[in-house]
């Protein structure tokens, strides 16, 4: 198959997480050691269902996000870590409970929690850790960010239920996909951009900056995730590649293939979604289509768009250490190879 091709395409961009690992490092060490005292409970179950997954290897970008976006602003206290944790517990939550609506076997390349302890530990455990998010924030005492971290977490939900809706929905059209990831991936990347500057006292006009940067860094995120569960492999994703065909869910990929393909092809498609044909014989099939129609190379350059859009955000703010390695993140997102 030719599908390595378009994705071949992510190697023009270069961009690494390393900067922002770097000035980042002391502050997640804490971020860290917070992790692990609040993910612990006398209910034996909680700790090893979270540490399974808090263990399991993730680059907490979005976290790493929040503590940058403070320091570029001069922050100088401790609410930074507290909203970081609070970020990679709504993270980690939102992952258990996908694993379970999903039927996921795989996260990150080790078996999924619903896997090993089952769907109803999961979900509680993703409940509890949403608790504990919650709680830290309100420790922080910053009304604002707590207003756009719970208002992110109902988006995230809304999110959820919108690609419940559309699950194996042939007719998707490219924009209510789009309003999905917004809501499913993008919010999330937004509101730890945005709470930064919140607590750093930034200006109304520096927040709105993160927070588009944010969101559009999360909106190429996910379009890169799609385009890789066609063209990349286990190793890079995290996950098992084809997944999303095998689970049935409408991507931008499929959307666009679907949708420039023939009578027959959409045949194809609809028996292979809906009706659940989709071995790996049909898999094969999919990714022939998807070269043959551009959809992945599409899919990415619908990424690198919004990642210009995050990366125009931030270009009327200082210069800065911070500054430059949210940059870097912006195409290492793209051009990621984990």
């Amino acid at each position: 198959m030719g599908v390595v091709v378009s994705l071949d395409e992510k190697k023009n961009a270069t961009g690494s997480v390393q900067p922002l690992i770097d000035l980042t490092k002391a502050d997640m060490g804490r971020v860290n050691e917070l992790i692990l005292s609040k993910a612990g409970s006398d209910v034996e179950m909680i700790p090893e269902v979270a540490n399974h997954l808090i263990s399991s290897g993730g680059k907490r970008l979005r976290p790493m996000i929040t503590l940058a976006a403070a320091r570029m602003f001069g922050y100088q206290g401790d609410g930074h870590v507290k909203l970081a944790t609070s970020v990679e517990f709504m993270h980690t939550a939102t992952l258990l409970h996908d694993d379970v609506v999903d039927e996921s076997d795989l996260r990150r390349g080790k078996s999924t929690a619903r896997m090993i302890w089952g769907n109803q530990a999961s979900v509680l455990v993703g409940d509890f850790l949403l608790g504990q998010a919650f709680k830290m924030m309100v420790d922080v005492g910053s009304l604002e960010a707590l207003d756009v971290l719970a208002t992110s977490a109902s988006v995230i939900a809304e999110g959820e239920v919108m690609q419940l809706a559309a699950a194996k929905n042939l007719e998707t059209t490219e924009d209510e996909y789009l309003a999905v990831i917004k809501a499913k991936t993008a919010a999330l990347f937004s509101a730890a951009a945005e709470v930064g500057p919140i607590i750093a006292s930034a200006s109304r006009t520096d927040r709105q900056a993160l927070r588009s940067y944010g969101l559009n860094l999360g909106l190429a995120f996910q379009l890169v995730d799609d385009a890789l569960d066609y063209g990349g492999n286990a190793k890079d994703l995290g996950k098992n590649t084809g997944d999303d065909f095998r689970e049935g869910k409408i991507t931008l990929p499929v959307v666009l293939t679907y949708r420039r393909g023939t009578s027959e092809e959409r045949l194809f498609w609809k028996d292979a979604l809906e009706n659940g044909a989709n071995d790996d014989k049909g898999l094969e099939k999919a990714k022939g289509l998807m070269t043959r129609y551009g959809a992945l190379g599409d899919t990415i350059q619908r990424a690198r768009h919004f990642g210009g859009i995050a990366r125009d955000a931030l270009a009327p703010l200082d210069r800065s250490p911070e500054k430059d390695a949210l940059l870097e993140v912006i195409d290492f997102c793209i051009s990621r190879v984990n």
